[in-house]
């Protein structure tokens, strides 16, 4: 199965969600990044912070871009080659014929586009042949019913699988309207809420990390 790892909008938790799918997923996963942007050729980037949380190992990475931009954005400001959307589909597809889980964690919002004509995560998986899902990463606060509802609509206009919404980082002490959106969210949405990430989980190590993942779902 191929699961994509999307969002309402950038920095919202996307790679720890990623990072505790694949500690759940067990041996057989591999995890990519289409684009990855905002990192130089030696810094490391989002896929190390999965594998340093879930040692999971399989990584893949279709393309580094300088800026902290839309991946489109970045490209071309630094005179780039995109990956066509078809391309990355075919690397995901290759993988899930290896993996029984491939996670595919996107860059910013789900609409952002990956290639130069401004295809994005959801043409992405219109290309492909596996059997997939969508995961939707969304805030706790205030804001969060629209920008959850409005990702939901536009995966279901597409005829595209929502298995669920994962809170990308849950307070300790959440405040009233953290606690009303809990309750909101799925009927709002029409998507459960799959999980709930604690806040400040991403500075655990890999030993509290992954015994701590499983206890943050549904």
């Amino acid at each position: 199965m191929i699961t994509f790892v999307t969002g309402t909008d950038t920095e919202i938790g996307k790679t720890v969600v990623t990072a505790a799918l694949a500690v759940l997923a067990g041996d057989s996963v591999a995890v990519v990044k289409p684009a990855q942007t905002g990192v130089a050729p030696d810094e490391p980037g989002d896929l190390a912070e999965v594998e340093r949380l879930s040692g999971v190992t399989t990584l893949h990475e279709g393309v580094r871009l300088p800026e902290p931009l839309a991946p489109t954005t970045a490209a071309r400001r630094a005179g780039i080659k995109l990956p066509s959307v078809e391309q990355h589909a075919a690397s995901i597809d290759d993988l899930a014929r290896t993996y029984d889980t491939v996670l595919v964690e996107g860059a910013g919002g789900l609409l952002v586009g990956l290639d130069a004509d401004g295809n994005n995560l959801a043409d992405v998986a219109e290309n492909l042949t596996t059997p997939f899902r969508f995961v939707v990463v969304t805030r706790a606060g205030l804001g969060t019913l629209n920008h959850t509802g409005l990702t939901v609509d536009a995966l279901r206009a597409r005829g595209l699988p929502v298995e669920g919404l994962v809170i990308g980082s849950w307070p300790a002490a959440p405040d009233l309207a953290e606690q009303c959106n809990l309750e909101d969210l799925p009927a709002t949405s029409g998507a459960p809420v799959l999980g709930r990430i604690p806040a400040g989980a991403g500075k655990f190590s890999r030993e509290e990390f992954r015994a701590a993942a499983p206890g943050w779902f549904k």
